[in-house]
């Protein structure tokens, strides 16, 4: 299932919603303009690697030019391909700026960076010795949609449902397009634990417990940060 968009208005311009996916953007150009070689190097630096993250947990020097953990922010921004950025900023443009109107935008950076670096201590403890780069605002974003899903359950989310080559577009509401969306991570993270497969960091792939981590956190988060308090607003329901 993809989103499309959903129905929620705001009252406050995303600014920060907006600036996030700019970044990310950036940050993918700069990638994009990098030989393999020295992209390669440029992930080791700036992506959270797990066993050197363990490393530096543990009091051992991996002689980075920064501190490993400054690679649990650092990370979010990078993206291993065009249709990884791409499918992650779409999830941040739909879910983002009703979040962040709830929220505000100071309260809603300091969220989404503690949703990501959640998000990544998350895979990290479940793959605490692998050598596999961990990069993405995948985490991050989980966490926007574990608020989005708390505030906004019955919120209309107009989305793509593949059925072989026909793609018909239907309004779901925010709680079982979400809902399926979590459950479906925390499957494969399960999944990855005791079966040899390609699923999740430790062999490469998709970093499914920082997604659920991710979601779940911010679904933590977002009411002790604000998520509900402003009763001024109308409900989007």
């Amino acid at each position: 299932m993809v989103p499309i968009r959903d129905n929620n208005p705001t009252t406050i311009t995303p600014y920060v919603t907006y600036g996030l996916i700019a970044a990310n953007v950036l940050a993918f150009l700069y990638e994009a303009n990098l030989p393999p070689q020295q992209l390669d190097q440029f992930f080791h630096l700036a992506a959270v690697v797990p066993r050197e993250l363990t490393y530096s947990f543990n009091g051992i020097p991996v002689h980075q030019v920064v501190p490993e953990w400054v690679t649990l922010i650092t990370s979010q921004f990078l993206h291993g391909g065009l249709l990884h950025l791409g499918g992650n900023m779409l999830f941040l443009w739909i879910f983002g700026n009703n979040v962040e109107d709830r929220l505000g935008h100071v309260k809603y950076l300091i969220f989404y960076l503690a949703c990501g670096v959640l998000a990544s201590l998350t895979q990290w403890f479940f793959a605490q010795n692998s050598a596999i780069p961990s990069l993405g605002a995948s985490g991050a974003i989980a966490g926007v949609m574990g608020a989005y899903i708390l505030r906004f359950p019955k919120a209309e989310v107009l989305t793509l449902i593949p059925l072989g080559f026909y793609f018909p577009a239907v309004r779901l509401p925010a709680f079982y397009f979400l809902g399926f969306w979590f459950l479906q991570q925390a499957f494969y993270g399960l999944a990855s634990l005791n079966t040899p497969t390609n699923i999740g960091m430790e062999n490469g792939g998709i970093a499914y417990w920082a997604h659920a981590g991710g979601f779940a956190f911010g679904a933590i988060l977002g009411p002790l940060l604000g998520l509900f308090n402003d009763q001024s607003k109308p409900e989007y329901l």
